[in-house]
């Protein structure tokens, strides 16, 4: 079973003979989404979760899994993260057993484990109450966890007391400046809402010995040795890319998006017609895999980065905030599939930069050699989640031993 926070008032999960758990953006869902189809391929029976407080209770299908909506009801009025965070854990706690018992007397498919999102780990607590497994998926690519993962073991201060942060600091990632590091840890008022998202993301790590998995939304060959090196602390399995099925082996059938206008209620379109105009969004994935695209302008939030790398697009990186700067690194000056974006000394990109940087990646030999290797990483994603690849294996694995555990728990029954 997964959980997923949707928005500030929703929350999402999905089951198989597990529980998956996750966060509060479709940074989150669309991964948790991905994995939940390809263990759903493997045989497990998968239902997604969500909490929300804008429908009431009620079930559908999403492909090969179950979507069940459960009510949240938040508390009117503008709460801070931190009060909004605590209310939503403890509406969380208090209906996820409820759901669990539900499912297992209706489903006929008993829950035997949690898998969560990071950025949730209390709820290896709930599993362990509940006497199933945990899981725990980190959405981030792992040289970010990497990053978290020291700033939790008291390796790296906020902010950091150099100008380069070494490989010393940092075991398996390059030298990286400090406008390289996420945003969080850059360094910030103690008292800001960055201090609140800080000790969030590094709180991801409070129990990451104790969960039964870890798996990363990565895949091997394009972070060796931010995986090994996170792998040396504890047991990790990266999966990814999570991206749909038809973008990469196409092992699912009907797997090419997630159509939102399904989500909507029947005849809403025709009733809401007098009050706002629906208006379809522009399907990243189809467009990127669309052979006329030379280059992706993109914030490089992690989802977008492995959409591009798993089609082939190199990319003019344009980082904001959070794990942005330190995939924009990556893109730029590891992976070699795109160029970072300069700012002047106000701080402001201008249109001659961003111009210049499109040139670059669209002309010369520069943007030749990027292209080359874009198309490296492409077969290489694409190995890694095809039959027998890396990742694959570590899905099948996964879903191997929940059944293993399913038959064990029923013939202790018997």
């Amino acid at each position: 079973m997964g959980v997923e926070n949707l928005d500030a008032s929703s929350y999402n999960s999905s089951l198989s003979r597990s529980h998956h758990a996750n966060f509060t953006a479709p940074g989150h869902i669309n991964p948790m989404m991905q994995f939940s189809k390809r263990l759903a391929s493997k045989g497990l029976h998968v239902t997604i979760v969500i909490f929300s407080s804008k429908v009431t209770k009620h079930t559908r299908r999403l492909g090969s899994v179950e979507v069940v909506t459960v009510d949240f009801v938040s508390y009117e009025g503008k709460l801070s993260s931190d009060d909004y965070s605590k209310q939503f854990r403890a509406a969380v706690t208090r209906k996820l057993p409820e759901l669990v018992a539900e499912l297992n007397n209706s489903s006929g498919h008993p829950i035997s484990c949690l898998l969560y999102d990071s950025h949730l780990p209390w709820l290896l607590d709930t599993a362990r109450q509940l006497g199933l497994a945990g899981a725990s998926l980190f959405t981030q690519s792992c040289a970010v966890d990497n990053v978290y993962y020291n700033v939790h073991e008291m390796q790296l201060k906020i902010p950091p007391e150099e100008l380069l942060v070494t490989v010393s600091r940092l075991p398996a990632l390059s030298p990286l400046e400090i406008t390289d590091l996420p945003s969080f840890v850059q360094g910030m008022d103690s008292e800001s809402e960055y201090s609140f998202l800080l000790n969030h993301v590094v709180g991801q790590f409070s129990n990451f010995r104790e969960a039964d998995w870890i798996f990363v939304n990565t895949f091997s060959t394009l972070e060796e040795e931010a995986v090994n090196w996170l792998a040396s602390q504890r047991s990790i399995k990266p999966i990814g890319p999570l991206i749909p099925s038809f973008y990469l082996d196409r092992q699912l059938e009907d797997d090419k998006e997630e159509s939102e206008s399904k989500k909507l209620p029947s005849n809403f379109v025709e009733e809401s017609s007098e009050k706002g105009l629906i208006v379809t969004w522009s399907p990243q994935l189809e467009v990127l895999a669309h052979e006329s695209v030379g280059c992706f302008m993109t914030h490089c939030g992690w989802n977008s980065t492995l959409e591009a790398l798993s089609l082939g697009v190199p990319m003019v990186a344009m980082p904001h905030w959070t794990d942005q700067p330190t995939n924009a690194k990556c893109i730029a000056d590891v992976w070699h599939v795109g160029v970072r974006v300069k700012e002047n000394e106000k701080g402001i990109v201008t249109k001659e930069e961003v111009e210049g940087c499109i040139r670059e990646v669209m002309e010369g030999e520069r943007g030749n050699e990027m292209r080359r290797n874009s198309d490296k990483w492409m077969k290489l994603a694409k190995t890694a989640v095809d039959e027998g690849g890396s990742s694959d294996k570590n899905i099948t694995e996964f879903a191997a031993q929940l059944a293993r555990k399913f038959h064990e728990t029923k013939d202790s029954k018997v």
